[in-house]
């Protein structure tokens, strides 16, 4: 356990205090060596207060004023030694502070990463860069004056008790109406300073959202209402800033009470003081108490905790605030579907890459009930990944709608039905569990987590692991096929019940594309869309979808062959005949005593796969895979067995 967590033996902070109160007074109790370090500096320190005073009435009352000048100058001396020994005091206190400063600091950021990971905080830029640096400079600062403040008025009031008792009673009541006066605006600028790191989230979040989608800004001409509501929350800002700087006067004010009043009444009393046996030396040195300790002192103090401590108070509390809780999120699918609405629906739908560019999809009809398992083919650059991301809701339409579950492809609620696993698989730092569940907002237990790993396949990534789901994940040591894993099993997981394969399993063997493609099939309600890469993904899926350039046709497996030349050329001659579909008369004619090894199709880059080379080689165990225009093969590091082609 570390040292900043562990709690045994040490006394805990009151069960009744509220919660930001125990965890500050728990923060302060795992540190009390540190605070007793500076509390010891700090009295350091207070030596050069008590003797600004006393040293001064000492050297004028038993030196100067009766004629000795010797004593006075060597109370003199004792004050310039007091302040090179407070001086040196101070220096200490610094390293005290910073041993509680940059604890404080790194547990907020803890705290932030923690959170902007797990619940995806869409102002954690603003938590992070701005808030948490303000409350490390407003705890540091708080600390000094607290400090400061605490030991430098006791030295100040032991020195005037020691100097005239009664001068307490002339100078105290002024300075505690003065921190009345001050105390009395701390609540209304919290208020103001949370009102206006509020709008500050505000602005911050919402130019993050415009930054990064300046693309879909543009392409759907909203420029001018994504500039009003950026410029509406500017203006928002703009008025808790102005709010927060009139109750700043309203400080500065009670300072100037609190700091200045003081020194009235001591000077009103002078005669009465001296009437009553107040030498003249003891006056000096009070007034010296006040103007030189006192008073700066207590302007440092209501400077800090008027603008620190509020500041320290309101930031603190936001950035360990607990997030809202989200809506229980039911699996497979937590937005309710009309029974009539298609899982997925595209009505007359065309796309270019440009105003004058060739549109890529055109006047596109489709519609997928639940369930549907749709594979989606068609030669490189067709316009298939770009069908995707128009259900994904990445791309908008030149013309037509799209739909996801009834609901428009871009709206909340088709957002939280969909699930789109791209080509280029993303994993992050952290444990497999955390990758394979975060697109998950409910705690999902490990028995459940391991049935999705056993059903996309990916027993075999956990097992290489050493330590199964709290194994750390390092991105740039994973081989493509195993990013690809790890993204479909965090996809299988998510609530979305429309999932959208773009490529995504193209690093893995055909064996392992079909088990995740199967599983995803599976699942309960659940519809599937492929962007097929092989010809196996044309065969198991429901409905084939055939795109060629600006034409498409629609049917299944088995009929697609006689209707369609391009299809029966992306999924091999071969195949088409083992659906039933003869071969032209001269195929059909040629003898052919032993199998022969022949591509299964014309050779070309259908869908940035070359032809698979058909049964018949020797030593072939079912497993060859080539793809890309250069005759590549898989990588050995993605294949099941670990070893290239299969030891073949």
């Amino acid at each position: 356990m570390r040292p900043d967590t562990a709690t045994s033996d040490r006394p805990a902070p009151p069960a009744n205090a509220p919660a930001g109160i125990r965890q500050g007074l728990a923060f302060l109790l795992r540190r009390r060596r540190v605070l007793a370090g500076l509390v010891g500096w700090s009295a350091v320190e207070a030596v050069q207060t008590f003797a600004t005073g006393y040293a001064l009435a000492r050297a004028l009352d038993a030196g100067f004023l009766v004629g000795r000048a010797g004593t006075g100058l060597s109370w003199l001396g004792v004050a310039a030694v007091a302040v090179v020994v407070g001086a040196y005091g101070t220096g200490r206190t610094y390293g005290g502070v910073a041993a509680l400063v940059e604890p404080f600091r790194d547990a907020l950021v803890r705290r932030v990463v923690g959170r902007a990971l797990s619940d995806g905080d869409g102002a954690a830029v603003s938590r992070l860069t701005h808030q948490v640096e303000i409350a490390r400079d407003a705890f540091a600062g708080l600390v000094m004056v607290a400090r400061s403040f605490v030991f430098t008025a006791a030295g100040a009031l032991v020195g005037l008790f020691l100097l005239a008792p009664v001068l307490l009673a002339v100078v105290v009541p002024p300075l505690v109406l003065g921190l009345a006066l001050f105390l009395a605006t701390l609540r209304p600028m919290a208020r103001r300073q949370e009102a206006f790191l509020a709008a500050d989230e505000a602005v911050a979040q919402s130019l993050g959202d415009v930054c990064a989608g300046l693309r879909d800004i543009t392409a759907g001409g909203a420029e001018r209402a994504v500039r009003a509501d950026a410029g509406a929350l500017v203006d928002a800002e703009l008025r808790a800033a102005n709010a927060l700087a009139r109750w700043s006067v309203v400080r500065v004010a009670a300072l100037a009470v609190a700091g200045r009043f003081p020194v009235v009444p001591l000077l009103v009393a002078t005669p009465w003081l001296l009437d009553h046996g107040v030498s003249a030396g003891a006056l000096v040195g009070a007034l010296a108490y006040l103007t030189q300790s006192l008073l700066p002192a207590l302007q440092g103090l209501i400077h800090g905790l008027g603008a620190s401590g509020a500041r320290l108070a309101v930031v603190v509390r936001r950035l360990t605030a607990p997030p809202a809780a989200p809506p229980p999120s039911p699996r497979p699918d937590p937005c309710p579907v009309p029974a009539t609405a298609p899982a997925v629906e595209l009505r007359g739908v065309t796309f270019g890459y440009g105003a004058h560019a060739e549109p890529v999809v055109r006047e596109l009809d489709l519609s997928l009930a639940p369930g549907t398992h749709l594979a989606v083919v068609g030669p490189s650059g067709v316009g298939k990944s770009t069908l995707a991301a128009l259900i994904a809701g990445l791309l908008v339409p030149s013309a037509g709608e799209v739909s996801v579950g009834g609901a428009a492809a871009r709206a909340e609620d088709a957002a939280r039905r969909r699930v789109l696993i791209p080509q280029e698989a993303y994993v992050f730092s952290g444990t497999l569990g955390d990758n394979f569940r975060y697109l998950r907002a409910d705690p999902v237990p490990d028995h459940e987590v391991m049935a999705a790993v056993e059903a996309i396949g990916a027993g075999a990534l956990l097992r290489r692991t050493d330590g199964g789901l709290d194994a750390p994940v390092v991105p740039g040591e994973l081989s493509a096929g195993e990013r690809q894993l790890i993204a479909l099993v965090r996809a299988y997981l998510s609530p979305a019940p429309v999932a959208l394969l773009d490529e995504a399993a193209c690093h893995l063997d055909p064996a392992a594309e079909a088990r995740a493609e199967r599983a995803f099939a599976a699942r309960p309600g659940g519809t599937l869309v492929v962007i097929a890469h092989r010809a196996g993904s044309a065969r198991r899926a429901d409905r084939v979808l055939v795109m060629d350039g600006p034409g498409t046709l629609a049917g299944t497996h088995r009929d697609l062959p006689a209707r369609s030349a391009l299809y029966r050329d992306l999924v091999g001659e071969a195949c088409a005949t083992a659906e039933g579909h003869p071969r032209p008369a001269a195929r059909r004619e040629r003898p052919s005593p032993v199998t022969p090894s022949h591509p299964s199709g014309p050779l070309r880059d259908a869908d940035r796969v070359d032809a698979v080379a058909g049964p018949g080689l020797a030593g072939d165990g079912g497993h060859v895979i080539a793809h890309r225009p250069v005759g590549q093969v898989q990588a050995p590091g993605d294949l099941a067995d670990g070893s290239a082609l299969g030891r073949e």
